[in-house]
């Protein structure tokens, strides 16, 4: 179905590619290229997931899980992220993954691919500021400030209060505008280059002795608890979550791409570098923290007492003093990784609902004088905190499961989310008409490869992580319970329900027009039936706008 052209008052391309798309450009279009690049990049956070998940592979495979893990696994992740990048240039608006699904794959596609999305970009959010929470804690201490140790000086309980306002916190710098955000992004691409730069340096320098590279590149542990047998199908997988965890969280391209110049360019090229970038850096930091752990045996007794396996290298590895610089280097990379997240987050929220798919759609989408979507970025925040509650209880060896539960919860969340539309966009064929940035032919084999991956990992994922979270053991404890599967898969049957009795009859999918945002987004836009989605004509076709 052809689209009726834009009208002439639509002078800039960006803005007349969204017209064409069915939108009116409400969001500030403020941001550049670097800046679209710089939100994934930030996201992806080598300062914030090489050192909070590092320990998942440290203890379910050790140092290959690490050094060759993260270097092989980022390849079909780069496959992702290339398939990923032909889409928001072909559709770049807020919405994303959900809304390539809706328009290759129809309403349906589109509602739990949103829904999918919605719950991963959550507990990312949740478990980017959690780990940052846990960090900040530890640096406080580091300097003699106890302020969050818990009122019986538990660390994780204390934790979890500090987690609530690193949330507040970056809720309050997303209220503060796009420009605020923007601008921190940039900052922050050099506060993770330089930083990760300096780290480099200490690691290199400062320690006296360094492990060899036989230990580094042959080395493996299983500190699972999971026996030995089990080592290469179950327990290493396991130990791949560092690097899927780590970089995730590049749709955020798309979700900008309402307030970036040139988007559909530039956005997708922001995917692509963004995980390249990050996947080349990181691997270098990863090798250096690795190279510095020469006291296994201490090691290993830190990370059973449930302590950051990272953190212990570098208290084994460097002097207080120089323990400080890191730890200082890495948290301020998490807080800035945190508020990029809740950006990226927000503006999926707000563009799923304002296609009336989330209840309260027109609380959820309003933008306030700024053009912000304030609620939205408080609907974020709100359950990311809600999710992460089980964190205040830790168990009795103080593992924070938890944390791990939230990370497998994002990492199943986005990755199902980003493969449904590349395999929609497979499914095409040479009916798929791509835009000025495109994978060519390739994509044939690209996104099968894509897909089938997705397919691996989020089984992994949904397994297990410590036997005492497997319900037939002797030693079964819900305090060590992975409680990915039940979130996501609770959440998602709901929505199903959902679509079966109702949603599929009222929810048609991104079709709104510009006059039917002009008439439904107006005075009414806070006000009226908050729950029922705009109506409009008959859906388009599959892979057409």
């Amino acid at each position: 179905m052809a689209t009726a052209a834009p009208p002439p008052e639509f002078q800039d391309a960006d803005e007349r590619r969204l017209a064409e798309l069915g939108y009116k450009q409400e969001l500030s279009r403020t941001w550049s290229g670097f800046q679209n690049f710089a939100i994934s990049f930030t996201i992806i956070s080598i300062l914030a997931g090489c050192f909070t998940t590092y320990g998942q592979a440290w203890n379910n495979g050790g140092p290959i899980a690490i050094s060759w893990g993260w270097a092989l696994i980022s390849i079909p992740i780069l496959i992702i992220g290339f398939c990923m990048s032909e889409l928001v240039s072909k559709y770049p608006t807020a919405g994303g993954i959900y809304w390539w699904a809706a328009k290759m794959g129809g309403p349906g596609w589109g509602w739990f691919t949103g829904w999918f999305n919605l719950i991963g970009l959550i507990a990312v959010t949740a478990s980017v500021d959690y780990g940052c929470a846990t960090f900040l804690n530890l640096t406080l201490g580091a300097f003699d400030i106890n302020w969050f140790n818990g009122v019986s000086g538990d660390f994780l309980s204390g934790t979890f209060w500090l987690f609530c306002l690193v949330l507040a916190f970056h809720a309050l710098v997303n209220i503060a505008g796009s420009h605020m955000v923007a601008m921190l992004n940039g900052v922050s691409v050099w506060w993770h280059v330089i930083g990760v730069a300096i780290i480099l340096l200490v690691l290199v320098f400062v320690p006296d002795n360094h492990a060899s590279a036989d230990f580094v590149f042959t080395e493996r542990f299983n500190n699972s608890g999971f026996g030995d047998g089990m080592f290469w199908w179950y327990v290493l997988p396991l130990g791949f979550l560092l690097t899927q965890y780590t970089i995730t969280g590049f749709d955020s391209c798309a979700h900008i791409s309402e307030e970036t110049h040139g988007a559909a360019e530039a956005a997708a090229k922001g995917v692509w570098r963004s995980i390249f970038y990050s996947a080349l850096i990181g691997w270098f930091l990863l090798l250096a923290i690795t190279f510095a752990a020469t006291n296994v045996d201490a090691i290993n007794e830190a990370a059973a007492g449930g302590e950051f396996v990272s953190v212990a290298i570098l208290d084994q590895a460097l002097s207080s003093g120089w323990l400080k610089v890191v730890l200082v280097i890495s948290t301020v990379g998490q807080l800035f990784c945190g508020a990029a997240c809740l950006t990226s987050s927000s503006r999926m929220t707000y563009a799923f609902s304002r296609d009336g798919a989330i209840p309260g759609w027109r609380i959820w989408s309003h933008v306030n004088q700024r053009r912000t979507p304030v609620n939205a970025v408080l609907f974020v925040a709100v359950f990311a905190a809600i999710l992460t509650i089980p964190a205040y209880f830790p168990n009795a060896s103080g593992v924070p499961v938890a944390f791990y539960a939230v990370v497998s919860i994002a990492v199943i969340g986005l990755y199902i989310a980003y493969v449904i539309p590349i395999y929609l966009r497979w499914r095409m064929g040479d009916a798929f008409e791509p835009g000025p940035w495109n994978n060519g032919a390739k994509y044939k084999w690209m996104n099968i490869l894509a897909t089938v991956w997705v397919g691996i990992i989020t089984i992994i994922f949904i397994l297990p992580t410590n036997p005492g979270g497997v319900p037939w053991r002797d030693e079964f404890d819900w305090n060590l319970v992975n409680y990915a599967p039940l979130v996501t898969g609770g959440v998602m049957l709901a929505v199903g329900l959902w679509w079966v009795l109702r949603a599929k009859n009222t929810f048609t999918g991104p079709r709104h027009t510009i006059a039917e945002l002009d008439a439904e987004l107006g005075e009414e836009h806070v006000h009226g039936d908050l729950d029922e989605p705009p109506s409009s004509g008959p859906a388009p076709a599959p892979g057409t706008v």
